[in-house]
């Protein structure tokens, strides 16, 4: 559940698209990508240096299947969706590249080989945890709240937030306070990461039938939320450093990029019709305080 490759794509265009890459388009790469820098990173900080080169190999290979398998099933789910909704109507069912039953079946697979891979290679929770990530994706997410709740991104956040703890369990074989600050960063982030993105799409979201809280609540209530979320996810990041511990590059960084989030949701706030550079920056936000991490734990 992150950040939404946000293209807009004709689906007459889309249809002459091969096969091999609607598959690919299945899994939300984009997605993915942003979800692996939260995996490495706590890699690095559990083992208190680099992990080794194989672990980390192994464990993203894992989370890409994982992680594709569920974004393959949501879209099998969510295909009369995404047929409405002008960010998503060239994805490949909608524009019948590939057919639902292919779809579902390929994203079983893709989760049934993240956990076996998992397993294989890194340990047996390292694997649960990825796979209770698609699990939580697929039926708390995608089938129960996305259609019921105003509240569906909020609680959802936690099917995002688990490459965290997948990185610091395939290290250590457990889980510690650190790898559940970075959960509660990546969960406190998404709210309003996605809700910037729904400020912009909210005629998508009505016409879809979706209750994203721009469309239940309005613009002033969203970008208020938003706010408040940008202030709790600067200050949950703070909490690392002395738990973790991290150095001063790590605290240097999370004060730096949450004080450039809160003012950016302040902006917002005024400008709601500039919720897309918002967007933008919640993407560079969560990349930068994990990367600041790696670099904090493996230079200091």
């Amino acid at each position: 559940m992150s950040a939404p490759h946000v293209r807009i794509v004709d689906p007459h265009d889309a249809a002459s698209t091969p096969t091999w890459r609607a598959y690919v388009e299945l899994t939300k790469p984009r997605i993915i990508e942003l979800l692996l820098i939260t995996t490495v990173p706590a890699m690095i900080v559990a083992a208190d240096g680099w992990p080794g080169t194989w672990l980390v190999i192994a464990t993203l290979i894992g989370g890409t299947l994982s992680a594709g398998g569920a974004n393959a099933i949501n879209q099998v789910i969510d295909r009369d969706i995404d047929a409405v909704m002008s960010r998503t109507n060239g994805r490949p069912l909608p524009t019948s590249r590939v057919r639902p039953g292919e779809a579902l079946v390929f994203g079983i697979v893709l989760g049934l080989a993240g956990f076996a891979w998992l397993w294989a290679t890194t340990n047996l929770l390292a694997a649960a945890l990825s796979t209770a990530g698609l699990l939580f994706y697929v039926v708390v997410y995608s089938l129960y709240l996305k259609r019921r709740t105003t509240q569906n991104i909020v609680i959802g956040g936690a099917a995002g937030a688990t490459p965290a703890l997948v990185g610091w369990a395939a290290v250590t074989g457990g889980l510690a306070l650190p790898a559940w600050i970075m959960f509660a960063i990546i969960f406190f982030w998404t709210p309003p990461h996605f809700w910037a993105l729904s400020l912009r799409y909210r005629r998508d979201y009505r016409a879809a039938g979706v209750p994203m809280l721009p469309v239940v609540a309005g613009e002033p209530a969203t970008t208020d939320q938003i706010l408040v979320y940008s202030i709790v996810v600067a200050g949950v990041s703070l909490l690392l450093a002395p738990v973790a511990p991290m150095g001063w590059v790590y605290l240097g960084a999370a004060v730096l990029l949450g004080a450039v989030l809160i003012y950016g949701a302040v902006r917002l706030r005024q400008e709601p019709g500039k919720a897309m550079r918002y967007f933008g920056y919640t993407n560079v936000y969560l990349a930068g305080v994990f990367v600041a991490m790696a670099v904090d734990r493996l230079v200091l």
